[in-house]
């Protein structure tokens, strides 16, 4: 599924949709992170999220359907002094990278907002844990259907939104770090404002 075509025109403006600023939970990751880590920007925009892990010395491939955020992405980094690639891809038709089967192409793999219809959803899990190498780690942020009726951001679909059982099913080959639903407080540009109600995990391939 894609809908390139209505995130190019929501990515058209000045600003920035979702902020400049990283996702507070991939943040929150820092301390995992290693410079020289290979590392994957699911649905990354505009680039908030590839650019802030370039800057921890990731090297980072950020992929998402639009090619007027990605543009954005990559004039972010550029001004950053960073270096990021970009793919513009639907992830659900998109030619994952191969690589070695056993060792995996990514250290991180950053799943962050992407909301995905359910056989789509399904798919993209199961290449972007084939994609982590051995040690490699997978963090989720998404909304939870207790968002529904929310202003601070998310799909009006509501089989779009996750569940934490949801995602221990789809990543029930990894392991398992922490799951966690509930309440946060977005402040990420003007789309994510506010309390909102989140799944937010991390896993691990093991080896």
């Amino acid at each position: 599924m894609s809908d390139a075509a209505a995130w190019d025109a929501r990515y058209a403006g000045g600003g920035f949709a979702f902020g400049e600023a990283p996702n507070r939970y991939l943040e929150s990751l820092a301390p995992r992170l290693r410079p020289g880590m290979r590392a994957l920007a699911l649905g990354d925009g505009e680039g908030r999220n590839g650019t802030w892990l370039a800057e921890r010395g990731l090297a980072v491939t950020s992929v998402d359907w639009s090619a007027a955020g990605l543009a954005k992405a990559a004039a972010l980094a550029g001004r950053r002094g960073v270096a990021l690639r970009t793919v513009v891809a639907d992830l659900a038709a998109w030619d994952w990278p191969r690589g070695d089967a056993a060792a995996g192409d990514f250290d991180l793999v950053a799943w962050i907002f992407v909301h995905l219809p359910p056989a789509d959803r399904a798919l993209v899990a199961g290449r972007a844990a084939a994609a982590l190498a051995p040690g490699g780690l997978l963090a989720l942020e998404g909304f939870s259907p207790a968002q529904e009726g929310r202003r601070s951001g998310g799909p009006r679909d509501p089989a779009l939104l996750w569940t934490g059982a949801e995602a221990r099913r789809l990543f029930a080959g990894l392991e398992l770090l922490e799951c966690l639903e509930g309440t946060v407080r977005l402040d990420e540009g003007p789309r994510h404002q506010g309390e909102a109600e989140v799944v937010r995990g991390l896993w691990r391939r093991p080896g």
